[in-house]
């Protein structure tokens, strides 16, 4: 089965019979709780072993350009993986989003190790149950009204690359992205899950769940890196205020 396969609009989903389409649905989002659960016990064996720490030493020793090389690593090995879920060949496919998931694991012992080291212990969960709230609520929209979201696509799109620029200036002018940017990427987020969301259940084939749990596990992991982010900014502005009391 090649990639051909996700270009046959016969195929998607919303096309298709009721029992297909649900099991399709059940599927992926099966797959979506997997890779959660596979990111959490990852995290939890990196800090367990030690191994989080070191490779937060590593990454805080790199500098500015390394961090960029590094995240530009990332994305270029998420880019990669991406199109490995989406092949057609089932073995690739779950190579694929095994390797998007060991990426992100990767990417985000820093930030962890941080909110885990030096901010209070309710962040942490916090930063999952909002997550996780807004999650369920995003997906709700989409699956009671059934209402079609690919308007949102070149929006994105454009706001993707704004974001990636921000990023980008940042780390070579030294500049802090603050609470403003941090609120943006959340709607940003907020707007990939709708879209994602809303491709599950018009656009894709019924036989792409993998394709469609790493597309939807790439919004939650966006949409859960900046709540922590911001929850973490909200906690330092607290500590300073608890102190000039």
């Amino acid at each position: 089965m090649g990639s051909v396969y996700y270009d046959d609009l016969s195929m998607t989903a919303v096309k298709a019979e009721p029992d297909a389409r649900a099991a399709f649905i059940r599927r992926t989002y099966l797959h979506l709780t997997g890779a959660i659960a596979l990111f959490t016990l990852g995290e939890v064996i990196a800090f367990k072993i030690g191994f989080a720490a070191s490779w937060f030493s590593w990454v805080v020793g790199l500098g500015r350009f390394g961090w960029l090389l590094f995240v530009l690593m990332i994305v270029g090995g998420g880019w990669v993986a991406e199109k490995m879920a989406k092949s057609g060949n089932r073995k690739i496919e779950y190579a694929g989003l095994g390797l998007y998931i060991c990426g992100e694991i990767l990417i985000f012992i820093p930030i962890l190790f941080i909110a885990t080291h030096f901010c209070p212990p309710s962040v942490l969960y916090q930063a999952i149950v909002i997550t996780l709230a807004l999650v369920a609520g995003l997906s709700m929209v989409v699956f009671t009204t059934r209402q079609d979201f690919s308007f949102l696509g070149s929006v994105l799109a454009v706001g993707g690359m704004l974001a990636a620029g921000t990023i980008i200036c940042g780390l070579f002018f030294g500049f802090n992205l603050g609470l403003a940017f941090a609120s943006l990427m959340i709607l940003f987020a907020s707007g990939c899950i709708l879209y994602t969301t809303s491709k599950v259940l018009h656009f894709y084939p019924v036989d792409g769940h993998v394709g469609a749990s790493l597309e939807l596990f790439a919004a939650v992991m966006l949409l859960f890196w900046y709540v922590l982010r911001i929850l973490m900014i909200l906690s330092r502005f607290g500590s300073v205020s608890s102190s000039d009391d």
